[in-house]
């Protein structure tokens, strides 16, 4: 697809649902968010300040409403329609990926999923940046979890189609599409490898969830507290943290009020605190150790992967300069050195 046809397949998306897409706020940081005109979307954008994860999964979810006398009734979200999420990087994509496992482990999450399989996703690759480490989590290609995916080959989109409804956008797109030729797929490969090569972070996988499990009483971890604020913005901006508290907010007089999701942070001093006020996880120290521990060890046990995607946000994010690419090395040197 030639890239002056971008704002032509835009139109075409947002006649299928609410359009989302990276749009760049004055404050220089990027967000995904409602496009009213395709001339809103950035689509160099490298990294959201939040993840997509926030349209399939908000921050705030009103779960049920309920009245003193007529008990409780589920609350029906307002927006019911399909959304394009458009501009989904390969992390991003495994991050959803990745939360579809979670929530149909046990369980299927409803509320979710209907947002999920009312949802379109058209991804683009970008440029690795200082920050993002995806190449060592495996996750700076994606082959499934979208309905296309556009690779940026300077004058053209290389287009591939990952689902059935990707397929009815290209036919609906008439000539805005064309077959490939060779000498696409030779751009192609060239972008592909001049991209891997342009990454400036790694992170030492090998053996990781082992390497771990030996260190748990490793000075890093201490030392991590003292620097951590607990405050969970990487939890916030991580594309698959998915802990959440539910509360009850009643309306004054008490005689109705609705129950609410909302996200939390396992880095938080009250998220192991339980009823009777005992704290399962007093100590910072303990707090960062084992939201590490359950994105390398715990989620590999359950999962087969990671869950982390190396986007880089937490790095970022956090305003103790925690670089969890740092950690990582830092505890597989400590241990290969001894």
């Amino acid at each position: 697809m030639a890239k002056n046809g971008l704002n032509r397949l835009l139109e075409l998306l947002g006649g299928l649902g609410e359009l989302y897409g990276p749009v760049a706020a004055a404050d220089g940081a990027h967000r995904f968010q409602p496009i009213r005109k395709p001339s809103e979307i950035d689509p160099d954008c490298l990294l959201t300040l939040l993840p997509p994860k926030k349209i399939l999964y908000p921050f705030r979810d009103e779960l049920l409403e309920f009245t003193e006398d007529g008990g409780f009734r589920t609350k029906e979200e307002a927006n019911s329609g399909w959304r394009v999420l458009f501009g989904l990087h390969p992390c991003d994509i495994h991050g959803i990926l990745t939360l579809d496992q979670v929530f149909s482990a046990r369980y299927e999450e409803p509320r979710y999923f209907a947002r999920r399989r009312r949802a379109a996703i058209i991804g683009t690759d970008c440029w690795p940046d200082e920050k993002c480490f995806c190449h060592s989590t495996k996750t700076d290609f994606v082959d499934k979890g979208f309905d296309l995916f556009l690779t940026d080959l300077g004058e053209d989109y290389f287009v591939r189609i990952g689902t059935a409804f990707g397929d009815d956008i290209v036919r609906t797109g008439g000539d805005l599409f064309r077959p490939i030729e060779p000498a696409a797929i030779d751009l192609y490969k060239e972008r592909t490898n001049q991209r891997h090569a342009a990454f400036s972070h790694s992170v030492e996988l090998i053996d990781l969830p082992q390497i771990l499990e030996l260190d748990y009483d490793s000075r890093i971890w201490e030392n991590l507290g003292d620097k951590c604020f607990s405050c969970g913005s990487c939890s916030a901006v991580c594309p698959t943290c998915y802990c959440y508290d539910v509360s009850d907010q009643i309306e004054l007089g008490g005689r109705t009020g609705v129950r609410c999701r909302t996200w939390d942070s396992c880095l938080t001093n009250s998220f192991a605190r339980v009823a009777d006020g005992r704290n399962f996880r007093e100590e910072r120290a303990t707090r960062i150790k084992l939201r590490y521990y359950h994105k390398q060890i715990a989620f590999v046990e359950q999962y087969g992967r990671p869950s982390c995607v190396g986007c880089g946000r937490c790095i970022v994010a956090c305003p103790a300069e925690i670089s969890v690419v740092d950690v990582l090395n830092a505890i597989f040197r400590e241990k290969v050195v001894r």
